[in-house]
Order: structure tokens, then sequence, then C-alpha cells
């Protein structure tokens, strides 16, 4: 495994990091917590030392789950990194959307961020994480009832009280990230990046390089798409919110699959999956840190891990880029 240092800290991330949304099921057609607990050691066993999770996966689940996993590991050998800012047991703030929560019920999340709402959120992240402190605490959604300034305020509040280390943002604008950057130092931003998302170099990326931060990329495999496993006519899993997402339409998985077909032969060549050539070459991109990369079970965590034992040339990156600027999806 390879580590790399966030922003301008002394904070080291596993370059491969969990990604617990799915484990907390909400959205995923549900969980299976024991396989969930096992991931998340299988990954810890071959060096993903860092766990990105949130209130929100599960209304609480994947955070349950996610300090039940390490418990018995020394805390300073494992980073935590969860968020706050989207209610579910709270009509405060902008209404987000409503989903379904694990066990079928209407639920209806909100954006909310206010200064005692963050403080509460941690409060019962760390109770839940069975920890005394979290290493990055990251806004999940910008909060557009609420100041910037008052909630970057109650997180360093809670930076001073040392239950929290860094502060972090996740799906934050440029100019979000400069009226935060006044009010406490921010490392990094979570941010939607892979293969076929790409939209971010044109401005955060140089923001973030131009002041030594750096870009926490979710959804590398565009949730499974990129492992070229998915076939058209895929049937989802009551609840899976991938069923009504563009990306998942039969015509974009095959015009995907075309072009992952593409790089079989480079995946082949050096024993890896498609999955984990595609991990790789994410995390060789300008501006990008670490890839959060989920898994339901041990044996995807090991594959996923296992991606960073391969290597890309300047060479193969480019010929992979190349064969993506064909790809024309439908969206």
């Amino acid at each position: 495994m390879e580590y790399r240092k966030i922003g301008d800290s002394e904070l080291k991330l596993s370059v491969v990091t969990f990604g617990a949304w799915a484990a907390g099921g909400w959205m995923w057609g549900g969980t299976e917590h024991g396989e969930s607990v096992k991931a998340i050691r299988a990954a810890y066993d071959l060096g993903v030392t860092t766990i990105d999770t949130a209130p929100a996966y599960g209304q609480g689940k994947s955070e349950e789950i996610t300090g039940e996993a390490i418990k018995g590991i020394p805390r300073d050998k494992v980073q935590i990194l969860t968020k706050y800012g989207l209610r579910w047991d709270s009509t405060k703030g902008e209404f987000y959307f409503s989903s379904l929560d694990n066990s079928g019920k209407p639920l209806k999340i909100y954006r909310y961020a206010g200064k005692e709402s963050v403080i509460k959120e941690c409060e019962e992240s760390l109770r839940r994480l069975q920890t005394d402190y979290i290493d990055l605490y990251q806004i999940h959604w910008a909060d557009p009832t609420t100041p910037i300034e008052e909630t970057m305020e109650a997180v360093q509040s809670l930076i001073d009280a040392g239950k929290v280390r860094h502060a972090g943002v996740c799906n934050y604008s440029v100019e979000q990230m400069i009226e935060a950057e006044k009010y406490i130092h921010l490392l990094s931003n979570q941010v939607p990046y892979n293969m076929l998302r790409r939209n971010i170099e044109k401005e955060l990326v140089p923001h973030i390089l131009k002041q030594n931060q750096s870009i926490l990329a979710y959804s590398p495999m565009e949730r499974g798409l990129l492992t070229g496993k998915m076939q058209p006519g895929h049937n989802f899993s009551v609840g899976d919110h991938r069923s009504t997402v563009a990306y998942f339409s039969d015509e974009n998985i095959r015009r995907t699959n075309a072009f992952l077909n593409q790089l079989k032969p480079m995946a082949i060549e050096k024993g890896a999956t498609l999955g984990q050539l595609v991990i790789r070459w994410t995390v060789e991109q300008p501006g990008i840190t670490i890839a959060l990369v989920g898994a339901r079970n041990a044996e995807q965590a090991v594959q996923n891990a296992k991606a960073l034992e391969i290597q890309l040339t300047q060479e193969e990156i480019a010929l992979i880029s190349k064969e993506l600027a064909r790809l024309q999806l439908v969206l």
C-alpha cells in the first residue's frame, strides 16, 4: 500500500481508502453487517488504514460498523474520516431529497450545518465510532441556510477541544472553499471523480494544486460501472439508487464496456483486473491524492487494496486517456 499526506498536514492516508457508504446499506439495497466488518478488516490487513464513513450512510449504521471493525486496532494505526451536515432526524435547513431507509420506511434528508447541529453530530459520531477523536471531519454537502462562517467556526471549536484533528469539505465549489478558508484551515475536498466524470479538472483541480490541498476522489469506479462486470439489463435490488441514474442505462453500460474492452490487454499483461487498472489510473491524475473505494465483502476489499500493487507508466496513462477521449455517454 502507498500513503500520501493530505494537504500541508502530517496526516497520511492510504491511497486506497475504504469507502463505507455501501457498508451502511442505505441506497444500496441493504447491507450484511458481518460481511462489511470482515471487508474493512481484510482491507486493513493489506494496508488500507483509512476509512471514510458518514452518519447518513444507513442512518448511523456505517459508523457503527466502522467502530466495530477497528476495535482492537491501536487508534493511531487507523485514520477515520467522517462527515456532518445531512440530517434525517431534523427538519432544519434545506430539504435535500426523499428516500427509503434500510427497512423500507420513507426518509427525508435535510442539509443542515448550524453550530449546535455540527457539535451534536460530532458527539454522536464519536459514540458510534467508539473513539475520542476524528482524523478528518468533513461537511457532507453545502448548507445554503447557514453561513459558512458559522459552520466552520463550529468545526474549529471541535478542533480546539481535541475531538477533531483536521477539517475538510465535500462537494464544495471553488468559491465555497475560498469562503471557508477565511475561518478554518482546510486540507481537502471530497468530490466525485473517475474516468467518466472529470468536470473538476477545469476549476477545482487548479485551485487545489495552488492551495496545496488534496482531492479525495469518491466513486472512482462509478459505483461499480467501471469494473466491467455490469451488463445491459442488470437487475438492481429494491432501494438501489443506481437503477435511476443515467450512467447505468443499458446504452451507457454498453458504451462503457466497449471502452473497458480496449483496456483488457493492458490489464492482462499486468495481471490486474479492470477495476484495479481504473483505480491506479485515478490516483495518478493531478490533484487526486486518494481514492475512496467501496466493498461489500472481503474479496472485493482485497481486490481494491491490491490495485496499488500495479504501476502505470506515463505512456500507459496517456494511452488510457486517449481511449477515454473516444467514449461518449448519453447523459
